[in-house]
């Protein structure tokens, strides 16, 4: 017998495993919680385990916050074979007997800090004409790509476990593939190498500490227990400005109607969270006189 869907608003920080696509943890979520309407922040391939956040109902709206938000990687690299895929999935198609020294690996890192042009893995899901790079590169034809500039905010070693492998943890930006910094890695270090191990650690506010095992969440099945794993809609709204309305104001801002921005300085901002009594009513965008509704909030 089906079960039927229910109007569930907040986010779940999962743990995700290695094995199930993002996609496909999102549905195991959604199905834990008969959640009427869901999607995910920032996608996690098969190999990657980590911070995915889930958006049930209303935090949905919020999902492109969570895609920018900075994010934290930590990853290991084996470094003598290059990969089809720069990771683990594809096959070896270059080897090198070169092994980078501690030494010469701490003074290459500053080189892939800031502002950088990265040029994304073939095996993507960047589009081309319409379809992902990972189908073109998968049918054998040829993927060509153009380099991005991405923002690399700190990068660092970690250890080595042993001459072959290095750890690493990167902060980045939006738009980062950590496969394609592994593997410029390596070239700059005069060797080939790939990804072995990718864990995400954080995505915005959302961290591992806070984040809940899938297994753990599909033990509570169905029961009430289930609800402690979630997070209020308004937890990925990180340092931005906050407006209180009256009920007034956010009867409003909820048919969509503009007013005037009540603020004392009124400095044009985009956008504003405007909540009543605590609860989020809508983000705003005010251009120093009149505030306008962007998002709208059924919670």
């Amino acid at each position: 017998m089906k079960r039927e869907k229910n109007k569930v608003d907040g986010w779940v920080v999962l743990d995700k495993p290695i094995g199930p696509s993002s996609t496909q943890a999102l549905g195991k979520v959604r199905w834990i919680f008969q959640a009427a309407k869901g999607g995910h922040g920032g996608t996690l391939d098969p190999l990657a385990s980590g911070v995915l956040p889930i958006a049930l109902g209303e935090a949905t709206k919020l999902i492109p916050f969570a895609m920018d938000g900075t994010k934290q990687y930590e990853f290991t690299v084996r470094w003598g074979a290059a990969t089809a895929t720069d990771d683990l999935e594809g096959s070896v198609v270059a080897t090198s007997p070169n092994r980078p020294a501690e030494s010469a690996i701490r003074a290459a890192l500053p080189s892939f800090e800031g502002e950088i042009e990265q040029l994304p893995p073939a095996f993507s899901a960047i589009k081309i004409d319409g379809k992902r790079a990972y189908e073109l590169a998968r049918a054998g034809e040829e993927v060509v790509l153009q380099p991005r500039k991405v923002l690399i905010h700190k990068l660092e070693y970690l250890e080595s476990p042993d001459a072959d492998t290095a750890r690493f943890r990167v902060t980045c930006g939006k738009g980062t593939y950590v496969r394609s910094l592994a593997r410029d890695l390596a070239v700059a270090l005069g060797t080939v190498g790939h990804v072995t191990e990718l864990r995400r650690t954080r995505v915005g506010k959302f961290t591992l500490e806070s984040a809940i095992s899938l297994a753990t969440l599909e033990g509570f099945g169905h029961s009430p227990a289930r609800f402690g794993a979630l997070a209020p809609v308004e937890t990925a709204l990180d340092d931005i400005p906050v407006l209180a309305v009256t009920e007034e104001e956010a009867s409003a801002l909820k048919q969509g109607r503009a007013l005037r921005d009540p603020r004392i300085d009124r400095v044009p901002a985009e956008p504003i969270a405007a909540f009543q009594e605590g609860r989020l009513v809508a983000l705003v965008a005010s251009d120093g006189e009149i505030l306008r509704p962007v998002r709208v909030f059924n919670l």
